[in-house]
C-alpha cells in the first residue's frame, strides 16, 4: 500500500488552527484579550503574563490568537525571518548580503505563536555554537533555538512559574534588548529576537520572583464565572465546537478577519498618535498615586494606553484609555505582603484622573 505524501508545514499549521477554540468566542475574559491585543499592537508594551486558576481560557485564548495574527513582511531565505524595513535591526547575514550588493526579496510570513516547552535546556532556548566546526573552519556555525523562532513572533509559555529563573531571565532580557547574545569558550554569536514574550501560571502552584514580576509589561489576573448565564454560555460554546470544530471556526470566520483588520490598522495608525504632556501628566499621577518604584510603570502606561487608542480608532489617548489600562500596568507591581491578596482598586484610578 503506497504512503500518503507528507503535508507541508503550513498545512500542518492550518489544521492546527482549524482545532483551536476561537479566540472571538470565548466568553468575557475581557482583561486578558485587551492584554493580549496591547501586545500585538504594540510589542514594545513588554508582553503580558496571565494569572489565574486552571480552566479559565488562559491557554485557550494565547493559542487561538494563531488565527487572526497578521502576516508581516521579512527577508526570503533568512533564518530568522528579519524585517526588511528596519534595516539596523537585520541579522549578521542580511547585513553580509546588502554589503555584497546583494538585494534583500521581501515576503509576507504568518505571525505565528511559538510555544516553550517547559523542560527546554538554555540551549535549547538560545541556541548554540558548534565549537568543532568553528575550529576545524574558522568560520562561525550556530544552531538556531526557540528565540530564533521567535523573531518576530509570540512566544508563549505556560505555566512560566515552573520554568527555572534563569531561562526566564533570559527571556526577558531577550525581550527587553531584541537580540539574542550566545558566548560559549570565548566565541560569540548574535542575532535579532523580538518577540511578545506570553506567560500562563496558576498561582496555586507557585508565584514568580517581584523583580521577574515587574519584567512583564502587562499583567491580569482570570477568574472562573460565577454567573449562572455565563457558564452555562461558556458550556454550550464549547460543546458546540466539540461537536464540530471546523465547522465551528469556519462560522466566525469573519469575525477573526475583521479582529486582524483591526490590529493592522491600529499599527498604522498608532505612529500617528502623539503622546501629548496630558498623557504624560497621567501616567506619572498615577504612578505615584499607587507607590511605583522607578519609571517602568510610566513609560508602560502609555504606551499600553497609545495602543489601547488606535485599537479604538482614535487618534489621541484620552482619560478612558488610562483607565482601560491602569490595572494591567499597575496591579502587578504594587508591593504587597506576603499573605495580602487585596484586589487592585480601579476606583482609585477613577478619582485620581477626575481631578485633571
Amino acid at each position: 500500500m503506497a504512503s500518503l505524501p507528507p503535508l507541508k508545514e503550513r498545512e500542518f499549521e492550518m489544521a492546527e488552527m482549524q482545532t483551536l477554540f476561537p479566540f472571538v468566542r470565548i466568553v468575557k475574559q475581557d482583561k486578558m484579550k485587551r492584554a493580549l491585543l496591547l501586545n500585538v499592537v504594540d510589542p514594545s508594551i513588554g508582553g503580558v503574563l496571565i494569572k489565574g486558576e486552571k480552566g479559565t481560557a488562559k491557554s485557550t485564548a494565547v493559542r487561538s490568537m494563531a488565527q487572526f495574527l497578521p502576516a508581516r513582511p521579512a527577508v526570503k531565505g533568512c533564518a530568522y525571518r528579519c524585517d526588511p524595513r528596519y534595516p539596523k535591526r537585520l541579522c549578521a547575514d542580511c547585513q553580509a548580503r546588502i554589503a555584497a550588493g546583494e538585494g534583500l526579496e521581501t515576503v509576507k510570513v504568518p505571525m505565528k505563536v511559538i510555544e516553550l516547552p517547559l523542560n527546554a535546556t538554555e540551549d535549547r532556548v538560545s541556541g548554540t555554537l558548534d565549537l568543532e566546526y568553528v575550529l576545524k573552519t574558522g568560520k562561525k556555525k550556530f544552531e538556531p533555538g526557540v528565540l530564533a523562532s521567535a523573531n518576530g513572533n509570540i512566544l508563549y509559555v505556560d505555566e512560566i512559574n515552573l520554568l527555572d529563573d534563569h531561562i526566564i531571565d533570559l527571556l526577558l532580557d531577550s525581550a527587553a534588548m531584541g537580540v539574542n547574545y550566545v558566548e560559549r569558550e570565548g566565541v560569540s554569536f548574535s542575532h535579532p529576537a523580538r518577540f511578545v514574550l506570553v506567560g500562563t501560571m496558576n498561582p496555586e502552584e507557585g508565584n514568580l520572583r517581584p523583580q521577574l514580576l515587574d519584567r512583564f509589561g502587562l499583567s491580569v489576573e482570570v477568574e472562573g464565572e460565577d454567573s449562572i448565564t455565563t457558564r452555562t454560555e461558556v458550556i454550550k460554546r464549547r460543546l458546540a465546537f466539540d461537536a464540530d470544530p471546523e465547522a465551528y471556526v469556519d462560522s466566525c470566520k469573519d469575525e477573526l478577519k475583521a479582529l486582524t483588520k483591526q490590529i493592522e490598522q491600529a499599527r498604522k495608525l498608532i505612529t500617528e498618535i502623539p503622546v501629548d504632556d496630558n498623557a504624560v501628566t497621567m501616567a506619572a499621577k498615577l504612578s505615584m498615586k499607587f507607590s511605583m518604584e522607578g519609571h517602568r510603570s510610566d513609560i508602560t502606561l502609555i504606551r499600553a494606553a497609545r495602543a489601547n487608542a488606535a485599537l479604538a480608532g482614535r487618534k489621541e489617548i484620552t482619560k478612558d484609555d488610562m483607565k482601560d489600562v491602569a490595572a494591567l500596568v499597575l496591579a502587578h507591581r504594587i508591593k504587597r505582603n506576603a499573605f495580602d491578596k487585596t484586589k487592585f482598586d480601579e476606583s482609585e484610578v477613577t478619582e485620581c484622573l477626575a481631578r485633571m
